[in-house]
């Protein structure tokens, strides 16, 4: 069987398991939630996890320099750097604007009134402090490169490998030597996440099973409507709205687009984070999409860390379900704040941990809303945040084709080969 099969297959497999699990309701001190449960497959899939984000940091800053270095000795660093940040932006108002609409027309949160009037179960929940747009613009710069690293922060190291990069470029012989040693040293790492994706088997089943024995199926029951809402939104984005801009603008066919993203997709629904997936982006990006290393080393890094396409879809809805909810009525000024704040947001907070509660505690404070209203759909969070990351991975890699095409660094014989990337996974396959 393939990769994607054998992914597949233990995604399903853990859920099933999980849910007989959950079914069964053991005893926390009973030896399957102790040992099987909470030891063995928790442990599992944390590793697994572990080895993903492992490889983000040290692939990030060494497959970026040799890009920044590639693309400033042609002086083209601005020109890509500005489009890939303006399309980010784009999408990511695009995203929250139909978000909106959609919201509007089905009306979740009117369906949720009719279940509860005892709304002060809710006001336990307190909303993290946003930082202010100061103090974000200078983290992104970096004091101590080396504590950046250690500490994962990402756009600090976009920064500083970028900057790096750029003066290689210009320090002559000595530039080459270096350059040439981070190449090397790319290569290496590619290899090693090769090696690392051939485990998402077995660490896709682990996380699955967690998942089934923890989702609360209650939960979704009282904001089913909302859920739904959600869901047919980051459906419509991912279907709709990335292969028509992969048509519009870079004149490529969706349909080869998708089948190319199973593997990094997969492992985004089952980590559901971004940063962990970036390596298997990456990697996907350029060897089945044919975007060449300058370009990918710096788009698909860049939109982990500030594309929030599926988060500020969940914001646009969470906006009117809980206006709904607590009986608000939000006027065209209200829903063009939320538009703009969740633009912005997606940029301003993206190096903060727990981005997703935080950008939704400053859009509900922009537009007056209550911020314990996040409280209502905490319960259902974990497997909508497994959607939006999809949806991410899935706009990184699109924003990545798109400008890669614009600036003739696509190869369009890797892109239109359905079988580009296999060869690459069956050797690796048998080496390990």
């Amino acid at each position: 069987m393939s990769l994607t099969q054998r992914i597949l297959l233990a995604m399903v497999f853990g859920l099933i398991l999980g849910a007989v699990l959950q079914w069964a309701d053991l005893p926390q001190e009973h030896f399957l939630s102790l040992y099987f449960l909470d030891g063995l497959i928790d442990s599992g899939g944390k590793i697994f996890v572990t080895l993903l984000k492992m490889m983000v940091v040290p692939l990030v800053f060494v497959s970026l320099i040799c890009g920044a270095a590639s693309l400033g000795a042609t002086g083209s660093v601005g020109r890509l750097g500005g489009k890939t940040i303006g399309l980010y932006l784009l999408t990511t108002a695009m995203a929250v604007s139909m978000a909106l609409c959609m919201a509007l027309v089905i009306n979740p949160g009117l369906d949720a009134t009719e279940d509860s009037n005892d709304k002060s179960q809710y006001t336990a929940y307190e909303g993290k402090q946003a930082p202010s747009v100061k103090d974000t613009l200078i983290g992104i710069f970096p004091s101590n490169p080396v504590k950046a690293m250690a500490e994962g922060k990402m756009l600090q190291v976009i920064i500083f490998a970028l900057l790096m990069g750029l003066a290689l470029s210009q320090a002559g012989e000595a530039g080459v030597r270096i350059v040439s040693f981070f190449n090397d040293l790319n290569s290496v790492f590619m290899k090693m996440i090769t090696m690392v994706i051939m485990l998402t088997p077995y660490g896709v089943f682990c996380l699955m099973v967690k998942l089934g024995a923890t989702v609360g199926l209650e939960e979704i029951g009282k904001v089913f409507v909302y859920f739904i809402t959600v869901t047919l939104a980051l459906l419509f984005h991912a279907c709709i709205v990335y292969p028509s801009l992969l048509k519009t603008l870079a004149g490529l066919s969706p349909r080869l687009f998708l089948p190319k993203m199973k593997e990094p997709l997969l492992v985004a629904l089952s980590t559901a984070s971004s940063g962990a997936t970036l390596p298997v982006t990456l990697r996907t990006v350029q060897n089945k999409l044919g975007v060449n290393n300058n370009v990918a080393s710096f788009a698909v890094p860049l939109g982990a860390t500030i594309n929030m396409d599926g988060t500020a879809i969940m914001q646009g809805v969470a906006t009117v379900f809980i206006a709904q909810y607590f009986g608000y009525d939000l006027g065209l000024a209200a829903y063009l704040t939320v538009i703009l704040t969740a633009t912005l947001a997606s940029i301003g907070t993206a190096a903060v941990p727990g981005v997703g509660l935080i950008t939704l505690t400053l859009v509900l404070d922009q537009v007056g809303l209550p911020v314990e209203g996040i409280g209502l759909i905490i319960g259902v969070d974990r497997l909508l945040d497994m959607l939006r990351t999809a949806v991410n991975i899935t706009g990184d890699a699109t924003v990545a084709t798109v400008v890669a095409k614009s600036e003739g660094q696509l190869d369009l014989d890797v892109y239109h080969d359905s079988e580009a990337g296999s060869a690459i996974d069956g050797m690796s396959e048998r080496a390990v």
